[in-house]
């Protein structure tokens, strides 16, 4: 429950249960969860054409989460692939884009903040350094920027742009 209303913090709200297990049982889990959508009895081409469908028809980037051997081809297939490590199966593991070493599925949520601080620093960075090298190639055309304005707006945004990556490291992520 605590990992599905993390997502739902994070503004995740549409959550499919897609399971093997009989149909009662899933339903009772999803029910416990939360979790408004969820099917059961599904062979694994069952899950792919499940999953086919909302990337295709709806349009939507979607994330799986599975731990099982029959669920490496969903994993593949879908647009991130979240594998439990710990206790999942090799073929899960290797066909998925992101490996959650402790089975605690809140860390998928975990996972979503730690992308999302990091495709912004990304973005600061790119833009920064665009921003500068702009200014400095601008200036140095009419001719106000010296040999080190140069260097500053190569070696300089560079280094301004490792030091702001480290805050990720620093950042505490729960």
């Amino acid at each position: 429950p605590d990992a599905i209303e993390r997502l739902k913090g994070l503004g995740i709200y549409e959550i499919h249960l897609l399971s093997g297990d009989k149909k009662e049982v899933v339903a009772d889990y999803a029910a416990k969860l939360g979790i408004d959508k969820a099917s059961g009895g599904l062979l694994p081409e069952d899950k792919a054409r499940r999953i086919e469908g909302l990337i295709k028809n709806e349009g939507r980037k979607v994330a799986f989460v599975g731990d099982g051997m029959n669920d490496a081809p969903v994993l593949a297939l879908s647009d991130v692939g979240i594998a439990m490590g710990g206790l999942g199966s090799d073929a899960a593991v290797e066909s998925a884009d992101v490996v959650i070493q402790t089975d605690q599925p809140s860390k998928v949520a975990t996972a979503i903040v730690i992308a999302r601080t990091t495709r912004a620093v990304v973005r600061e960075n790119i833009i920064g350094a665009i921003g500068v090298k702009g200014i400095v190639l601008v200036a140095g055309a009419l001719g106000y920027a010296s040999l080190w304005g140069a260097v500053f707006a190569d070696v300089g945004v560079a280094l301004l742009a490792v030091l702001n990556s480290l805050r990720i490291l620093y950042k505490n992520f729960k």
